[in-house]
Order: structure tokens, then sequence, then C-alpha cells
């Protein structure tokens, strides 16, 4: 598979984000980057980061968990931060964005004992990583999130995102970041959000993502999601659903998750208070204690 890879001087002098990015091979010709912080021992944190960010996301999150004791990892996936980026947009599909993390957790980094944290495109991925390898997860965090199988309409201003990505003839990252968040971000935290794409040709990841969302029964996508849905919902492994209170794109799934997930049920979870669509962005130190405190206590 054709795919670029951003150059390394992109990523210098990331503010608040000093750790060094690990390497694997995922299948496809494709190298996968990570970063990680705690201690190695210490039990494993998957934090999956969507569209259009990648693992600087988590810059905040990251130190409440390597406090806690914990294992903090968070991967770029394919197309994004520092993992190489398949040219064509074809090249991208909710399948294989499964099997290349599927493929970095398991069988490079041998993970076991997971607590998946998935965020946006990062729960989609990772709810569907979770069902279909409970054997090496321990516990699941969702947070600002869903699993959509498309027999449920997604929101109008979801529809006016995936149609702005689709037709802006210069795809403007920063700005999308910058639009799910309640705070200003200081100009260099928006430099390190376009720093993964010096030009148009290395945007095919964050162009393709929103069309690969499952918006009609019929899509590809959608058998595997309703099976994903039918294994967590009677799974028992502990699911914490930890929200923002301002996302209009996915805030409606927090009760649904609540009440269908078997993990779910007689805990209580937590709503983050002032954060927008990017919760780690407007609030990432409180996201982390309310992750930590959830694998420490269970």
């Amino acid at each position: 598979m054709e795919a670029l890879r951003t150059p390394e001087e992109r990523f210098a002098a990331l503010p608040d984000f000093p750790y060094e990015p690990r390497h694997a091979e995922v299948g496809d010709g494709l190298r996968m980057a990570y970063v990680e912080t705690g201690p190695a021992g210490g039990e494993p944190v998957v934090l999956l980061h969507g569209e259009p960010s990648w693992s600087f996301l988590y810059r905040h999150v990251m130190p409440e968990l390597a406090a806690a004791g914990l294992r903090a990892i968070a991967p770029d996936l394919i197309g994004f931060g520092r993992s190489d980026k398949p040219v064509d947009p074809a090249g991208h599909t909710y399948a294989r964005h499964v099997e290349w993390t599927r493929a970095l957790l398991f069988d490079a980094l041998g993970l076991t004992g997971v607590t998946v944290v998935g965020q946006d495109w990062g729960g989609l991925i990772g709810l569907r990583v979770a069902a279909e390898h409970p054997e090496r997860v321990a516990r699941i965090v969702a947070a600002n999130t869903g699993l959509p199988t498309g027999d449920i309409p997604m929101p109008e201003v979801w529809h006016r995102f995936r149609q702005a990505v689709r037709t802006a003839p210069v795809l403007d990252v920063a700005r999308l970041v910058q639009a799910g968040c309640r705070r200003e971000l200081p100009k260099e935290v928006l430099a390190a959000y376009d720093a993964p794409f010096p030009d148009e040709s290395y945007k095919a990841g964050p162009r393709a993502m929103p069309g690969l969302v499952p918006t009609d029964p019929d899509d590809p996508a959608a058998p595997a999601n309703r099976a994903a849905w039918q294994i967590l919902t009677t799974l028992e492994r502990p699911f914490l659903v930890a929200f923002s209170d301002g996302d209009p794109i996915t805030g409606g799934m927090a009760p649904i998750l609540i009440r269908t997930m078997a993990g779910a049920a007689g805990r209580e979870h937590p709503t983050i208070a002032g954060a927008g669509h990017f919760l780690q962005e407007d609030a990432g130190p409180e996201l982390g204690r309310q992750i930590s405190a959830f694998v420490t206590s269970t």
C-alpha cells in the first residue's frame, strides 16, 4: 500500500509532549506509531484518539495514569500522527483500522489485561477490538464516542461536519480540533495538530474517516458493529462511560451505553463538566483521574 511518512522534524518542540515515539509494523507494509509512559509492569491502559487528532491529544491524560502506577499507551491511528499515511483514501476502511489497531496491541506489543479507552473514532475502533478479543481486555472506557450501526440516524451537526471535510479544498485540521473544544487553544497546540500533515497529500485519513462511519443499515461495517453490540451488552467487564457535558455529536450515546452495557450496571459514571467533543483538551487531567480511579478500583 502506497503511503507517506511525516518527517520527524515536523514534531520538534511539541508542548507538554516529551514522549519518545515508538513504532511497529501492522501489516499492509505500514508502520504504526505510539508513545507510552508509566511503569513497564503497570496495568496497560490504551488511549485511542479519533478524527482528526493524534496521540498528542492525550498529553494531559497520560501523566495522571502514570502517577497511579499505570502503563499509558497512546497509539497514532494509521493515517494520523507519526503513523504511516496511505495516499489513497480508499485504502482506509473500518475493518482495516480495527485490524491495524489489533495488530499493534496484541501482535506487536503482546498486551493482555488491557483497559481500552476510546474517544471519537478511537471508540468506534476500540469497542470493536474489545468485543472481538474480550480475552485480552480487562476494562473499557467510552469517552464521547459510540458504535454506530446505521440503524439510528446521526445528528445533523455530524452530517454538516462530514460534508465540510468532504468538500473543503484545504482541510484545516487544527481548526476542526478547535471547533470541538470549549477553550481556546494556544497557537503552539494548534500547530501540533497540523504537524502530521505537511500538505494535502498527507490527509487521506482525515478526509476518509467521516465517510466510514456507518450511517445506513446496509453499510459494510454495520454487521460487524451489530455483532459487537451483542457481545458488549453481555460482556462482564467493567465499563465506564465518561462523557463531557458539551458534545453535540456523541452526547446522546452516554445514556444508551450506561443502560445497555453489562459492565456499566451499578456503576457511577462521571460527566466531565465544561468540556466539548475533545474533552482531553478541555479537561485532560480530570479525565485522567477518572480513568485512574476506575482502573485502580476494579
